[in-house]
């Protein structure tokens, strides 16, 4: 027989509920639709006892982005797990990028990063977990390519990184599977060989 939760379990996990309210509604409404009462609708609680756990909108989004890092770090690390070293790690590493580019997290983050253009108090919150989760995607493009001279590992990491979050937001309005996998082929073949001195 399961124990009952602890008062300190059952707060942690209504925090975590709300959590993922609010980046499913971010991804539902957008940041703009994404209010307190959609939140606390979704999961079935009262506005005194959000506030319990939020004081504020901002506080429970300054939440959601540490939370959507830290949901977005955990995929990548289980799939930069399953990479294998040797000459296909590349385009592994690579998948793994492109996946970390994409799905429910990655839109909310993209929600979050429109908004924190023109409210500092957000851009300030979510530039420290956005430089945590760069540094962990730059490791594991860095294991891939440990031969190549570290500035050009840097350069190719940098352009492959602009050039995956721009197909990721042009997917957004054209959703074509066929035609993303073979601009990615096309930047394995031609692009990441320029790059990284390897022609």
């Amino acid at each position: 027989m399961t124990a009952s939760l602890t008062r300190k379990q059952q707060r942690e996990q209504t925090r975590m509920q709300l959590l993922d309210a609010a980046v499913d509604c971010l991804v539902e409404f957008g940041y703009a639709g994404t209010t307190t009462q959609r939140i606390q609708d979704r999961v079935n609680l009262s506005r005194g006892a959000l506030s319990h756990h939020f004081a504020s909108k901002t506080e429970l989004l300054v939440a959601a982005i540490h939370h959507i890092a830290e949901r977005r770090l955990e995929l990548l690390r289980s799939a930069a797990d399953e990479i294998e070293p040797g000459p296909h790690a590349l385009p592994q590493v690579v998948s793994v990028i492109q996946s970390a580019m994409s799905g429910p997290p990655f839109l909310a983050a993209l929600e979050l990063w429109i908004s924190a253009r023109t409210d500092p108090q957000l851009r300030a919150a979510l530039l420290p977990p956005e430089r945590r989760l760069g540094r962990a995607l730059r490791e594991i493009f860095e294991k891939a390519t440990a031969q190549t001279d570290p500035a050009q590992v840097r350069l190719a990491f940098d352009v492959l990184l602009i050039f995956l979050r721009g197909l990721a937001i042009t997917s957004i309005l054209r959703n074509d599977d066929d035609s993303r996998d073979e601009v990615v082929s096309y930047w394995l073949d031609h692009m990441a060989p320029r790059l990284l001195g390897d022609e």
